[in-house]
């Protein structure tokens, strides 16, 4: 049984898509064993705790300096003993030990067709704002190991979304993560606890 981590900043939209996944039996040989947030508010942490999930806010301004809390997140991860983290929309960038002791196994969904609007910068809206503002006529999702870099590492899983006259940032990110995001993070959890892919590669 894969022991899945997912960390959230915000609503928990694409929490949810997993939760559901595995409820359905689409996600199979996974368990959401803790849901962590940088945000005490973020709803993600009600819909965890609704599903009688363990939910932690570990949150930036408890603490001293950046080191403080880098460390007390990674402490929070560790405890889980997760054999995956999904960063499922968490707007903090991660610390590099974390990313050297779990390589390999730390993926992230990103709202767009990566190598397209992605990087330091684009995150929420802002991507959406961007697709619109090139006058792209598909955009999309994708998921993706990490590494060092920002939204550079290896490609697993990606889907299209077309881009409607009229769309506004808020709509194209609707439809994005209706269509795609909701799509393929959790296929891309499945595939990974069934072995159809290999973590980090």
């Amino acid at each position: 049984m894969l022991r899945v981590c997912v960390c959230v900043s915000g609503g928990g939209t694409n929490l949810q898509a997993i939760m559901d996944a595995i409820d359905a039996g689409k996600i199979t040989n996974a368990e959401i064993v803790r849901v962590i947030s940088n945000n005490k508010n973020a709803y993600a942490l009600e819909r965890a705790r609704n599903k009688g999930i363990t939910a932690k806010a570990v949150s930036p301004k408890d603490f001293d300096d950046r080191e403080r809390f880098n460390e007390a997140l990674l402490s929070c991860i560790d405890e889980a003993e997760p054999d995956l983290i999904v960063l499922a929309g968490f707007l903090v960038v991660l610390p590099p030990m974390m990313i050297e002791k779990y390589e390999g196994r730390i993926i992230n969904i990103h709202p767009s067709l990566i190598p397209s609007f992605c990087g330091k910068g684009f995150y929420g809206l802002k991507v959406h704002e961007a697709a619109l503002a090139r006058g792209v006529r598909v955009t999309g999702a994708t998921v993706h190991f990490v590494d060092a870099g920002t939204d550079t590492g290896p490609i697993i899983l990606q889907k299209a979304v077309e881009v409607h006259d009229g769309d506004t940032p808020k709509t194209l990110q609707q439809r994005v993560m209706e269509q795609a995001e909701w799509q393929i993070l959790p296929q891309a959890i499945n595939m990974i606890a069934n072995s159809k892919i290999e973590e980090g590669n």
